[in-house]
């Protein structure tokens, strides 16, 4: 059936600010692809991201590139095939079973073959900082039932010890984003096992990953930059012991929830994990969430502002979505 397309790109500010070791940011930039079939409109939203070579312009760009292609009749399986992973097959493809669960009348879930999600216990996010400065935030989140704590490399051990401090029965995990080297590893993986940290979200480079292979992994060790879909788990081998799946990186809910079966058959633990966006974008991730040991999707917490039908957060955790907003 032939479909119209229509890409627009919105501007969502943070709350404060939200920083990580490769920089902070004020807003998140997100792109929202719309398909209508003349009856019915399905929305997916990604947040293109440079660490992987994606910028807002080349996102809509790739996007576009289909218009043609959707007009004559392409469809969700047929678009893993000729669209990379990354965040612009994403909005299509969660467009794509928004517009599918809206013809026939069904959620996603029941599309999918999947059981009926319940409410999840999300992370919410300490973005990386002084350590008397992430610990009034830790101290402020206290309550709830799980922090990511951002990291960035030297004095990591000073920032997860105040954190754990300020926040004394909350789990913790960190998030190095690829900050850590061979010379502070072992002294970093110290500090959070001291600090009862229970993962670490991609310590080293990518480029570094073997070095991984040959320490002991007091903590669960698990890989987001090293991994985008399935492709990418052969490299994991021997050094990772869990893998954080991103719709944005997997390029959506189809390759996501493949993703995470294949980790699981390999016996890698599952985390989801998000960007910094609407809950237009986490709606999708609900689904692949719903088998995780960790699951992260704080990304409307980040906001100032959340789309007006967005999912209910209600302490720690964060409910399903509603049709109103997708799926």
């Amino acid at each position: 059936m032939p479909l119209a397309l229509t890409v627009r790109t919105e501007r969502w500010p943070v709350a404060g600010t939200f920083a990580i070791a490769r920089g902070s940011r004020s807003e998140s930039v997100v792109v929202v692809a719309e398909l209508f079939d003349g009856a019915h409109t399905g929305r997916g939203e990604c947040v293109p991201y440079r660490r992987y070579g994606e910028t807002v312009e080349k996102v809509v760009a790739a996007i576009e590139a289909q218009r043609d292609a959707l007009a004559h009749g392409l469809d969700r399986v047929a678009l893993q095939q000729v669209m990379a992973p990354g965040a612009a097959r994403n909005a299509l493809d969660c467009a794509f079973w928004d517009l599918e669960a809206k013809r026939v009348g069904k959620r996603v879930h029941a599309l999918a073959g999947l059981p009926v999600p319940q409410a999840l216990t999300t992370a919410l996010t300490i973005s990386f900082g002084a350590p008397d400065a992430m610990a009034q935030a830790a101290k402020k989140a206290a309550g709830r039932a799980l922090l990511k704590v951002k990291l960035g490399g030297d004095g990591d051990p000073e920032r997860i010890a105040a954190v754990r401090q300020a926040a004394p029965r909350a789990e913790l995990i960190v998030d190095a984003n690829e900050s850590w080297n061979t010379r502070n590893l072992a002294d970093n993986l110290v500090a959070c096992t001291a600090a009862g940290v229970t993962l670490v979200e991609q310590p080293l480079p990518q480029s570094a990953d073997d070095t991984l292979a040959d320490i002991a992994h007091p903590i669960a060790v698990c890989a987001d930059e090293s991994v985008h879909d399935r492709a990418s788990l052969d490299a994991l081998a021997g050094k990772y012991d869990a893998i954080n799946v991103k719709l944005d990186k997997a390029g959506g809910l189809t390759e996501a929830l493949a993703l995470a079966g294949a980790a699981e058959q390999r016996g890698l633990a599952v985390m989801v994990g998000c960007m910094v966006a609407t809950s237009l974008a986490m709606a999708p991730a609900m689904l692949v969430a719903q088998r995780a040991r960790v699951v992260d999707l704080d990304g409307p917490l980040l906001l100032a502002k959340d789309r007006p039908e967005g999912l209910r957060y209600d302490g720690s955790l964060v409910y399903p979505p509603e049709p109103a907003l997708w799926g």
